[in-house]
């Protein structure tokens, strides 16, 4: 553990700190599983950080890692209730963005309706919304290319429903 590596990760992190804020408030409502899912996620990037291969984009890296452990985290205690709090919103925020009043109405409402979608969906669409390619997204999740873009049509078609409705 050099003070070089601590403070490398430090600075990584930060510069991709929105990363981890997206896969945190997408997967918990919750502000104290928020903060423990958080901090596994940052553990196990830790542990994993000298094994990061700099042929493939740091970003995806991140991803993988972060989509990994909020599956795993919920897997692991099948009696875990993540309801939200009546003070807490039940909006995934886009990265560090915490000042709600920058969002439109309409990303607001995207966002919720993207919370409200099973986990590898929600995880589909968050890498999705971040310009990632089909073929990242498929390696980041393990599925293949073309269930990536199958989904992302029918993933598309239920949030233009959702929105329909909601205007109607």
């Amino acid at each position: 553990m050099t003070t070089n590596k601590k403070t490398l990760f430090a600075k990584t992190m930060e510069q991709h700190k929105g990363i981890v804020y997206k896969i945190v408030n997408s997967y918990c409502h919750n502000q104290d599983d928020r903060q423990d899912l958080a901090q596994e996620i940052l553990t196990t990037m830790w542990l994993a950080y000298d094994n990061y291969n700099k042929d493939y984009k740091f970003s995806t890296w991140m991803y993988r890692i972060a989509l990994n452990v909020a599956i795993s985290y919920y897997r692991k205690d099948s009696k875990r209730e993540d309801k939200t709090n009546a003070n807490e919103h039940c909006i995934v925020h886009i990265a560090d963005f915490s000042a709600q009043d920058d969002k439109s109405e309409d990303v607001k409402q995207l966002y919720e309706f993207i919370g409200k979608l099973d986990k590898l969906n929600k995880a589909i669409m968050l890498l999705y919304l971040e310009e990632e390619p089909h073929e990242s997204i498929a390696k980041s999740l393990g599925i293949s290319k073309t269930n990536v873009a199958t989904r992302i049509g029918r993933i598309k078609e239920t949030l233009k429903n959702q929105f329909e409705k909601q205007g109607a």
